[in-house]
């Protein structure tokens, strides 16, 4: 198990957009860091109101949104038009090409991450899904959210990976534990969106990171108002 900080990330402060970059993005370059198997793009952006993202394009990538706080109203040039909020994941296959714009027309920041996926296979037909997640679903446990099959109600990826998010939340009463096996072939990364947790003993803080290579037991426990999103990764994409 590899630990990479909060505080080790790229950052850039826009004003309007405050962005922290897991991986090399814009002006950040890490060659260290550049991907991680098939994950490519992993940035955790907060939004001023009335900011956003223009039109601009997108090719040959698997993007993610996933909303932490506040509401993202998404358009794009196949005729997509969506407001995204928290327990919505957004996918969107770039494919062949496709131009879309986000913003926060909220009068409070909206807090989301924005994930790409390198697909596997290029000049796919652009595509867009965004399905609902329910706190009841993720609280205590791991629930998939996006797959290659779209199995269980998921966004379908274009890629052999699977995406989880939860919620754990220790009280005096409940203890809220999980354990994931990975495959001896597979890599994992695990991101800690808010609060802080135990993985595998070591204690993780918001905005941490634990990535596993060819590991068989990641176990989640000691949750503190936590939210994490695991990724199942193939080793050679």
């Amino acid at each position: 198990m590899q630990i990479r900080r909060s505080n080790e990330r790229g950052h850039a402060n826009h004003g309007c957009l405050d962005s922290y970059h897991a991986f090399s993005f814009a002006q950040y370059f890490d060659p260290q860091w550049v991907e991680f198997a098939s994950l490519r793009v992993f940035n955790e952006d907060r939004i001023a109101p009335g900011s956003g993202f223009a039109t601009h394009g997108h090719r040959d990538m698997e993007i993610i949104s996933y909303i932490l706080e506040g509401q993202l109203t998404h358009k794009d040039n196949m005729g997509n038009g969506s407001v995204i909020k928290p327990g919505d994941v957004q996918r969107m296959s770039a494919g062949t090409g496709v131009l879309h714009s986000e913003f926060n027309h909220a009068e409070t920041q909206t807090h989301f991450l924005q994930i790409w996926i390198q697909p596997n296979q290029l000049g796919l037909l652009p595509s867009y899904e965004q399905k609902h997640f329910s706190v009841e679903k993720k609280q205590g446990k791991l629930c998939l959210i996006a797959s290659a099959t779209g199995a269980e109600g998921t966004v379908k990826i274009h890629q052999d990976v699977k995406i989880f998010a939860g919620l754990f939340n220790d009280t005096a009463d409940l203890e809220q534990t999980a354990c994931y096996l990975l495959s001896s072939q597979r890599f994992a990364y695990l991101h800690v969106a808010r609060g802080e947790i135990l993985i595998n003993e070591v204690l993780l803080l918001a905005g941490d990171a634990a990535l596993f290579r060819q590991t068989s037991n990641i176990q989640i426990k000691g949750g503190k108002k936590a939210e994490i999103l695991l990724f199942d990764l193939p080793a050679d994409r």
